[in-house]
């Protein structure tokens, strides 16, 4: 069950960036915002950087680190409630 909560964090975290950038916000992580600079568009960097997480999850997962696994998933549901937070913020405060 933990490594389908990952993936769904995973997505949600693709989907709140891809509104982050589509809406002009820089993206934090600089890390992606290396794999972003040097790909062909912002989906196919975001891609690529969630097709890497998405084997490091299975990784944890195939070797028993559920824990570790647990607190990475914990970790992305702030990060996605934090880019949700910024974007609801972000619209109250332009309009």
């Amino acid at each position: 069950m933990a490594l389908l909560h990952y993936t769904y964090l995973q997505l949600l975290d693709l989907l709140t960036t891809l509104a982050f950038l589509l809406h002009g916000v820089e993206e934090g992580n600089p890390v992606v915002r290396f794999v972003l600079e040097r790909s062909s568009s912002d989906l196919a960097g975001l891609l690529l950087v969630k097709l890497a997480a998405m084997g490091l999850g299975a990784a944890a997962w195939l070797t028993g680190r559920r824990r570790l696994l647990g607190r990475a998933n914990v970790f992305f549901a702030f990060v996605v409630a934090w880019n949700l937070l910024a974007l609801v913020v972000a619209k109250a405060t332009s309009a």
